[in-house]
């Protein structure tokens, strides 16, 4: 019989197999079947770290998260006032939309649309009811905290004598073009951007001095395919509420609900998804390899005997 747990950090340890053996996850690519092996055992090893870490400290780093992202629409509407007119402007002004994502990502904030790959990985490998619970723990957590990292930001572009009116005017037309989508179109642009970012997550451990752009060229992408975001979406959408032009029920529906569950289909049932069923197999067939050749290692011993 297990023992029981004698400590917080005991309740949220992960089910795993390495931790039932006393081993840590093997990382090194020369030990392991493939490459992208390595990447996802890399990326799993993160996820526990993450599924495991204090409520308080996940919850923290998120409203930081959110707070952070408000620099995506911030720079967005200085770059469209300012690059009005101007050939390439609307390249140039999606580029703003990057901001956010480097400040979450290199200063390690807790982002929604990360979460949905890196903290599934480890419940993918042992689907236990514990691992579940600690991923929608996690998942819960980070939107809330991501959310009220947003409104703080939006409130205070609406409320405080921070920007001039153009830039204001900017913020307004740049969240209304969010808006005119239908709700089918939300949860489609949705999925696209939640396969962009696993995509993005999934390149990290290799990108190495090359991470900063690698975020800047995949979250690029999603500006100028203006695509749905969940977090740089709220704080978009909640300017508008807090400005008066649209309600809260229009926040939750037609944007918050559908960007949602698209972010989540496309980073987690779809691409984690393939991922790990490309990785499971690489290392079904490395165990049944390991196995042969423990049979032959036993049957060539019998011999020599």
């Amino acid at each position: 019989m297990k023992p029981s747990p004698s400590s917080h950090q005991d309740e949220n340890d992960v089910d795993s197999e390495e931790k039932e053996q006393g081993t840590e996850i093997e990382v090194n690519e020369e030990a392991l079947p493939s490459r992208a092996a390595a990447i996802h055992e890399e990326i799993r090893q993160d996820g526990e770290k993450e599924l495991e870490r204090d409520g308080m400290a996940l919850l923290w780093s998120a409203i930081a998260a959110g707070l952070s992202m408000g620099a995506s629409l911030m720079a967005k509407g200085i770059f469209q006032v300012h690059l009005d007119g101007l050939p390439g402007a609307f390249l140039l002004e999606n580029l703003g939309y990057t901001f956010g994502f480097v400040i979450v990502i290199m200063a390690r904030q807790q982002l929604f649309t990360e979460n949905t790959v890196t903290a599934v990985l480890p419940v993918m490998h042992k689907p236990t009811l514990g691992n579940v619970g600690l991923l929608l723990r996690l998942w819960g957590l980070v939107l809330l905290g991501n959310l009220i990292g947003t409104a703080l930001a939006s409130l205070a572009f609406a409320e405080m004598p921070i920007f001039d009116d153009a830039t204001r005017q900017a913020f307004s037309a740049i969240s209304q073009k969010v808006m005119e989508n239908t709700p089918g179109e939300m949860f489609a642009n949705a999925v696209i951007s939640g396969w962009i970012i696993a995509t993005m997550v999934w390149m990290m451990p290799q990108a190495g001095a090359t991470k900063l752009i690698v975020i800047v060229m995949m979250t690029w992408l999603v500006g100028l395919g203006d695509l749905a975001h969940i977090v740089v979406g709220s704080v978009e959408i909640l300017y508008l509420v807090f400005t008066g032009q649209i309600s809260w029920y229009e926040f939750i529906w037609p944007f918050a609900l559908p960007t949602l569950l698209g972010n989540i289909t496309g980073g987690t049932l779809i691409f984690a998804l393939i991922s790990h069923a490309q990785i499971r197999n690489d290392m079904s067939e490395a165990a049944k390899e390991e196995a042969k050749a423990k049979q032959r290692e036993a049957k060539q011993q019998e011999k020599q005997r």
